[in-house]
């Protein structure tokens, strides 16, 4: 289905993979998997062919018809969230031209002409709406929603969109860049189901490991240049790179050996008469050696420790009889709530039922109709939003915003913070006027981790971090002396960290005084998903 053979890419002046080789086969689930920037997204771009590499051979199956989730999507013009689905408005006219201009100049033979007419195909299908609908509910859409304006929603439902479009046409192969990122944990579960289940190949880029671990079959590690294969799933994956450089490095530490002892016989011996055809033999024995190269230790989580926060009350915040509504549409009616020191719960439930409202009702940024909001005794709240970037000053650097929060934080503890949080070199010395979206993001969650609330709200913490910094974060706050809510999508961040469990769903919140795991079994969520699929 998809050869790759010798690849060779630089970018930017930078290497990013040489001597790169593998192959794709009908039915695979395979994940690309390496630290930013080490080009899983470039290595997409040359499949589409949307680059050239440098050298290097990629053929693909002249009938395979392949389909990309981009991490962003285009502008949208007036098409509602069904014409996304179904690409009637968009895709489809432009596959429809593309076909006349081939058969004009009679290139009807090319593997473009027969991927573009597959496509056509799935778009023109009698059943291609059915399909398209049954996609976006599994992925989260309300009836009401499907027949909106699409230019009205977030972009995050606009990739729900474009992921169901996907989905419709069932490609030969799915190249999916961080498709779990715009999903919500029941629509991920869908997702995660139906990607399991899928007659084609799938070639993914994901920071979601437990999603990995239950959908993909083999790992490619881009890393130091080399592409590396590995068979199994995400945590199959990490136990054999750690064997694999475990083995690498005795076999260096052994030639390294002899390499000392053959060089010592011969500096011993080569000035006494008797001994120095020994001792040249030793030299030559030595340049014979194909030496082998010192392997780089895995990457570990970086590990550091989240200040104790001040001490607080018993009860560190409490809801009664809260309304809140936007304009016509009431979130709350009613609602009662009382998170105790020490909890560490996680809101779980469909976009739109209300999970972000109720972090902003409880951290003071959204005014309610009626109600009582109640901190707790010595209450410190540090609110971490999905849109942080306004509580930046643009005049200051990346390290002197971290050691403004935290005056007392040496500053080669602040640099070792910072690098594990992909904020390396002369990157700290940047203002923060020109980071990126991602990087703001992630200054942010530092400013709280060096300078901890005790009361600490976050929603989607994980977004725009990489696995390693998951990890990284994940270990800091198993170890928060405070009292955490959050929202997430992220099943491993989850399992480690929530005690409790909110579900949210239509104004009303269901207690679960348990783990994650705890949760599932008590709503027989991961049943539901699976039959649902299979009904469908």
């Amino acid at each position: 289905m998809l050869i790759i053979r010798d690849l060779k890419m630089t970018f930017g002046g930078r290497t990013l993979f040489e001597n790169a080789s593998f192959a794709v086969n009908y039915g695979d689930r395979v994940a690309l998997v390496g630290p930013n920037g080490a080009g899983k997204s470039t290595l997409f771009s040359l499949i589409l062919k949307q680059r050239e590499a440098d050298s290097g051979v990629i053929e693909r199956d002249e009938w395979t018809m392949v389909g990309h989730l981009p991490q962003e999507g285009e502008a949208l013009g007036e098409e509602t969230v069904l014409d996304v689905a179904t690409g009637r408005v968009d895709e489809l006219p432009q596959i429809e031209k593309r076909l006349h201009e081939l058969e004009k100049a009679n290139d009807v033979s090319s593997a473009e002409y027969m991927e573009l007419h597959a496509k056509h195909d799935k778009l023109n299908d009698p059943q291609v709406e059915t399909k398209a609908r049954k996609m976006l509910r599994g992925l989260g859409y309300r009836e009401a929603d499907i027949t909106r304006k699409a230019n009205e929603m977030s972009g995050g439902w606009v990739m729900r969109a474009r992921l169901a479009r996907l989905l419709v046409m069932e490609p030969d192969l799915l190249l999916l860049d961080e498709p779990t990122n715009h999903l919500d944990l029941l629509s991920l579960l869908w997702l995660q189901n139906y990607l399991k289940n899928y007659s084609g190949a799938v070639l993914l880029i994901s920071h979601d490991r437990v999603f990995m671990d239950e959908v993909i079959t083999q790992v490619h590690e881009i890393s130091e240049r080399k592409l590396s294969p590995y068979t199994g799933n995400y945590t199959d994956f990490l136990r054999q790179r750690e064997e694999r450089y475990e083995q690498q490095l005795a076999a260096y530490n052994n030639q390294q050996k002899e390499i000392k002892a053959l060089q010592e016989f011969a500096d011993r011996f080569r000035a006494v008469p008797s001994k120095a055809s020994q001792a040249q033999s030793k030299l030559k024995q030595i340049e014979r050696l194909e030496l082998i190269e010192k392997p780089l230790a895995p990457r570990k989580p970086f590990r550091f420790h989240i200040p104790p926060p001040p001490r607080g009350g018993q009860r560190a915040i409490s809801l009664e009889g809260i309304h809140m509504a936007y304009g016509t549409h009431a979130v709350y009616a009613g609602l009662d709530l009382t998170i105790e020191r020490g909890e560490r719960t996680v809101l779980v439930g469909p976009n739109g039922a209300g999970k972000s409202t109720l972090l902003k009702i409880l951290a003071g940024v959204v005014e309610f109709q009626k109600g009582k909001r109640d901190l707790g005794h010595n209450a410190k709240i540090g609110y971490f939003s999905q849109h942080r970037a306004a509580t930046l000053d643009p005049e200051k650097t990346v390290i002197d915003e971290v050691l403004s929060a935290a005056p007392e934080l040496p500053e080669n503890e602040a640099r070792g913070i910072l690098g594990s949080f992909l904020f390396r070199k002369d990157d700290i010395f940047k203002k923060t006027a020109v980071l990126s979206g991602g990087e703001k993001s992630r200054l942010n969650l530092i400013k709280f981790l060096v300078d901890p609330p005790n009361l600490l709200l976050m929603d989607e913490p994980t977004t725009h971090l990489d696995i390693h910094t998951v990890e990284s974060l994940t270990l800091a706050l198993e170890k928060y002396e405070g009292t955490l809510v959050f929202i997430s999508h992220d099943v491993h961040f989850i399992r480690h960290l929530a005690t409790k469990v909110l579900h949210v769903n239509a104004g009303t919140i269901t207690p679960y005084a348990g783990s994650y795991d705890y949760f599932l079994e008590k709503t027989g969520l991961l049943e539901n998903e699976r039959a649902a699929l299979t009904a469908s």
